[in-house]
């Protein structure tokens, strides 16, 4: 039977080339479409015609007949995808320049910051093109973070100090960070909780009725991460000295204690002073001011709040007190220690460099 249509152009492959299509052929990783042009001028080599191929390819037979003569005619770079040169660039670098440079030195007149649609309005260009350059470059306009730097004049030293304890715990001592959780508030909502459904959150009415508050004292051993408490009604220095003799109590006779707290003026009076001239094996490291990040009890009382108290609801100060120490128990149950890694130096070379940013920022 005569063939039909225009006479196909002979494909004959070398050895090397028949090798090559069938690697790309069979290869997992090869991209589909050059695995299918493979398989197209492997069938077309074996003298198919292009129907044949693409019935046997389940392709349109156009797309057998495109491979076959580009293959012809370019051999194995005519199975590459051509270069696509695409539409001009509409945003220039120049353009790009200045929307960053706008975000990072001005501000609009009606806000504190820019949003996509401000600035959008302002640079003449698309809101989603300003938003896919603010995320080229980790801009967030919107997003702020807050910071403290310590006025301690002993800043330097009392770093050290806290820092080396943490690292190099003394043989035959306990270190306990120590801190006070004041008024801690027994909240109760004012109406029913709706429990959470599928695609529905917990819903619970935004205000509520306090029953009164309580101060908590924790000791969170840097070891074992245990963690003694005392639940008290007020926060005065004759509270502190209370829970100095309840650790007292609670730590072997022939071990050291070393204390890592803060600068409250409730930690230093001359009752405590007094205390602790009488109990010699205690020793308080303070931690510098405005850096309570240093006490890993913080670390703690944020578990606490999150986990426990933040959604909880309590009628009274007992409950709230009950319900504390229930908290405590489970977690002394499977206590879990933080660990410190930071070094001394880092923490001084990293507040070193944020203080040579602002420095530099002309504020």
């Amino acid at each position: 039977m005569a063939q039909r249509g225009r006479p196909k152009a002979k494909l004959v492959l070398s050895d090397e080339e028949r090798e090559t299509l069938q690697r790309w052929a069979r290869r997992p990783k090869s991209p589909q479409s050059l695995a299918l042009r493979a398989k197209i001028v492997l069938a077309c080599a074996e003298d198919k015609t292009n129907q044949q191929v693409a019935a046997e390819l389940f392709c349109n037979p156009v797309t057998v007949g495109k491979w076959r003569q580009r293959f012809v005619d370019k051999r194995l770079k005519g199975l590459s995808d051509e270069h696509r040169s695409g539409v001009p660039r509409a945003i220039t670098d120049d353009h790009v320049e200045a929307v960053v440079v706008k975000t990072l030195t001005e501000k609009p007149s009606d806000a504190t910051h820019w949003s996509t649609r401000s600035l959008a309005r302002a640079t003449g260009m698309s809101q989603p093109t300003i938003s896919r350059i603010w995320k080229a470059f980790g801009l967030k306009p919107w997003l702020e973070d807050t910071f403290k730097l310590s006025e301690d004049p002993l800043f330097i030293d009392k770093v050290r100090d806290v820092v080396g304890l943490y690292l190099n715990p003394p043989e035959r001592a306990v270190v306990l960070c120590v801190d006070e959780k004041t008024q801690v508030q027994a909240l109760d909502r004012t109406q029913p909780i709706f429990p959470m459904l599928p695609g529905v959150p917990e819903r619970r009415s935004h205000d509520y009725v306090r029953h009164g508050t309580i101060d908590l004292y924790a000791a969170l051993d840097l070891a074992s991460g245990t963690v003694l408490h005392q639940l008290t009604k007020r926060h005065r220095a004759i509270e502190f000295k209370k829970f100095l003799e309840l650790i007292d109590k609670s730590v072997p006779e022939d071990l050291a204690v070393h204390i890592v707290l803060d600068n409250s003026s409730t930690h230093k009076t001359p009752a405590i002073h007094r205390w602790l001239l009488r109990h010699p094996r205690f020793e308080l490291h303070f931690t510098p001011t405005s850096s309570s990040w240093m006490n890993l009890v913080e670390r703690w009382f944020a578990e606490l709040t999150m986990k426990w108290l933040r959604r909880g609801t309590h009628r009274s100060v007992k409950e709230l007190a009950q319900s504390i120490t229930e908290w405590v128990g489970m977690w002394n149950e499977e206590p879990r220690p933080y660990v410190w890694h930071k070094t001394a130096d880092e923490i001084l070379d990293s507040l070193a460099h944020y203080c040579q940013r602002i420095s530099e920022s002309g504020h």
